[in-house]
């Protein structure tokens, strides 16, 4: 698979630019969420349980730690990206996301960073904070969990916030400088295709400077449990993502850079779609789907040239 001939990817825009390999490497800060401790809700989204997407136990680590021990089981690069991955990654006092931010920073083989957060969890301070790092050099993300641009699904999937307060934060980062990478969910209770490319528009309407697309999972220990074991949800099959991702895609400007087009989760933590166990079977179909039916851009007449 040679995804970076048909999508303008994270990974070879940063090889082209750093002249090797960047990977990335995930940080827990032991945050919390305000849709979970009760400052705006409680119980959190109702697809989440963070054990899917990273291990809890390594947020007794100090970051440094956590990343010497993630660095030595990589053989294939020697500098990285320390990724702020679990729950919301800005929901400190500036004070404590400083000293955190640094001591990734601190490691020689750290490029930048990329900090995971919700749309209404960065205040200024936080985006002062991270201006500052790009204007010393650093590689610097803001990822926002936006999933969907529909405040009707937002709120019925408790997210606890709508896409302005998207919208609003976007603006600020914006005119700061600081690079933004929204997440999106495909396959939420009551959307389809049309509800999808609708979400696309708005985020680019919004200003975007990377997306990351991914299957709705139904995870052990979510809300959305529940209700899939009731079969009150509909999980999407193989072919109905790769269509619907094939679309948004060949609907990006070829400007925007895919940090990921699918994901995956393990069971038992995995409940459903089975598929979703496997992320190379999903990446290598959207693969296929777009060298069959056009590349990145082509839906919109863009001709950006892909180079490895």
């Amino acid at each position: 698979m040679q995804l970076h001939l048909v999508v303008n990817t994270f990974g070879s825009d940063l090889q082209r630019r750093y002249g090797e390999k960047i990977y990335k490497l995930t940080l827990h800060g032991g945050f919390s969420c305000p849709n979970r401790d009760g400052t705006i809700g409680q119980g959190g989204c109702t697809f989440c349980n963070v054990a899917s997407i990273i291990d809890e136990s390594i947020q007794i680590k100090s970051i440094s730690d956590q990343l010497l021990s993630q660095a030595k089981q990589m053989k294939k690069s020697k500098r990285y990206l320390a990724y702020f991955q679990a729950y919301t990654s800005t929901y400190a006092e500036v004070e404590i996301l400083k000293n955190m931010y640094q001591e990734a920073l601190n490691s020689a083989d750290i490029v930048g960073l990329c900090v995971g957060t919700r749309p209404d969890c960065v205040p200024q301070e936080a985006l002062d904070l991270l201006a500052d790092y790009q204007n010393q050099g650093y590689e610097v993300w803001l990822e926002l969990g936006l999933q969907t641009a529909h405040d009707k699904t937002l709120h019925h999937i408790n997210r606890g916030h709508t896409f302005d307060d998207y919208h609003q934060t976007v603006q600020k980062a914006r005119q700061l400088g600081i690079k933004v990478c929204t997440h999106l969910i495909i396959g939420l209770p009551k959307e389809n295709k049309t509800d999808n490319l609708i979400t696309l528009n708005k985020v680019l309407d919004s200003g975007v400077d990377g997306l990351k697309i991914h299957p709705l999972h139904i995870v052990e220990g979510s809300i959305m449990a529940k209700a899939w074991r009731a079969g009150r949800i509909n999980v999407l099959s193989l072919e109905d993502y790769v269509d619907i991702a094939g679309d948004i895609i060949r609907q990006t400007p070829a400007n925007i850079l895919y940090h990921r087009i699918s994901a995956n989760a393990r069971k038992p933590t995995l409940l459903a779609p089975d598929w979703c166990e496997n992320h190379w079977q999903s990446m290598n179909a959207v693969d296929h789907n777009l060298r069959q039916f056009g590349a990145q851009g082509s839906a919109i007449g863009d001709t950006y040239s892909f180079k490895q």
